[in-house]
């Protein structure tokens, strides 16, 4: 049994002359990944490791969650800006002593993604988490297992 975590990055600000890939976190932003990463370690969902996209804002909302966790990291190209067969394609690169997993990521794409593996549809807020139980012991089955949604956390409702 796997578990995948979905993390979209907390708000970002988007000051005069940056670009999209190098939006920082808002204030608001900072504290809400602080929020949702306390949370989620007080609550004691596990995670071995976290996968982020390279762009500033969801890269910083992960470091967030690794100052709760203390674990590794590594970055995918294929989680900024991502279609639903970009999430897959990190996922078929695991590591399968990785059990639990975590993907920081942007919208649309990761709520398209999670629509795709749960009849609960949804739209992630800024720092929304969603985990999901993939049935599967190796996360190269990913796209013939099952797939349950095991819960959907928002800032500000938990």
């Amino acid at each position: 049994m796997k578990q995948l975590i979905l993390v979209r990055h907390a708000k970002s600000d988007w000051p005069e002359e940056t670009d999209d890939f190098n939006r920082p976190l808002a204030d608001k932003g900072l504290e809400e990944a602080i929020q949702m990463s306390r949370f989620m370690k007080t609550h004691n969902v596990a995670i071995d490791y976290f996968v982020s996209s390279p762009a500033v804002r969801a890269l910083n909302t992960c470091k967030i969650f690794k100052q709760s966790y203390d674990i590794d990291m590594g970055t995918d190209e294929k989680l900024y800006n991502p279609l639903e067969s970009n999430f897959e394609s990190v996922i078929y690169n695991l590591d399968d002593s990785h059990k639990s997993v975590a993907f920081f990521s942007h919208n649309n794409g990761i709520s398209n993604f999670a629509n795709s593996i749960s009849q609960n549809i949804f739209h992630f807020p800024t720092c929304g988490v969603a985990g999901f139980e993939i049935d599967c012991n190796s996360w190269s089955e990913f796209d013939g297992a099952k797939k349950k949604l095991l819960f959907f956390y928002e800032p500000g409702k938990i």
